[in-house]
């Protein structure tokens, strides 16, 4: 039996037992995981193997994945620079690029100066070549097309686009992965 590392986290269920998002990923440090265990908030659904911890007087498991015991409805997705990049997969919504997150750039479809909101309607990720190029001006009066028209997501939304992300899997501990379905697909009847 091993100590557990500082970094070590434990996934969160919702009580139907899917994760309560994808995009972030929802879960806890692995001390708060014991906690919420301890005073009955959650149900321990699964321990890390060959992990625990010690008290004065006895030792525990350290849970890798718990559930809530009451069912969370999920909230509506917030207007973020990261949700907004992960909505439109991290690519310029111009050229078609996939571009990490330091070199994307806003672009309002109808220009702030013409009245364009900041939202989800109407904002897109861009590449900085064609959001200069694009300026102070509507996409059709410099020749861009967008590839998608912008839509306000969903979570469950934000949580597809998030397990399609390049090496998204890899950071998941193998004890996660029974319940989060990665790739998984399902048989239709």
């Amino acid at each position: 039996m091993s100590a557990p590392a500082p970094d070590l986290r434990t996934l969160v269920l919702n009580a139907d037992m899917q994760p309560l998002s994808y995009a972030p990923l929802s879960v806890c440090s692995w001390q708060q995981a014991i906690v919420s265990v301890f005073r009955g908030r959650v149900i321990q659904v699964k321990a890390y193997d060959d992990v625990t911890v010690r008290s004065a007087s006895c030792e525990h498991e350290v849970p890798a994945v718990i559930a809530l015991k009451t069912y969370r409805r999920r909230k509506a997705v917030a207007f973020t620079r990261y949700n907004l990049f992960l909505r439109d997969e991290f690519r310029c919504q111009y050229c078609g690029r996939h571009l990490p997150a330091k070199d994307l750039t806003f672009d309002h479809v109808v220009p702030r100066s013409r009245g364009g909101a900041s939202s989800w309607t109407n904002v897109v990720a861009c590449c900085a070549s064609d959001n200069l190029r694009k300026g102070d001006r509507t996409p059709a009066e410099v020749g861009l097309r967008l590839l998608r028209k912008p839509f306000r997501p969903t979570g469950f939304q934000l949580d597809a686009a998030a397990r399609k992300l390049p090496g998204a899997e890899a950071q998941l501990h193998r004890t996660w992965l029974d319940f989060l379905y990665w790739g998984a697909e399902l048989k239709r009847r």
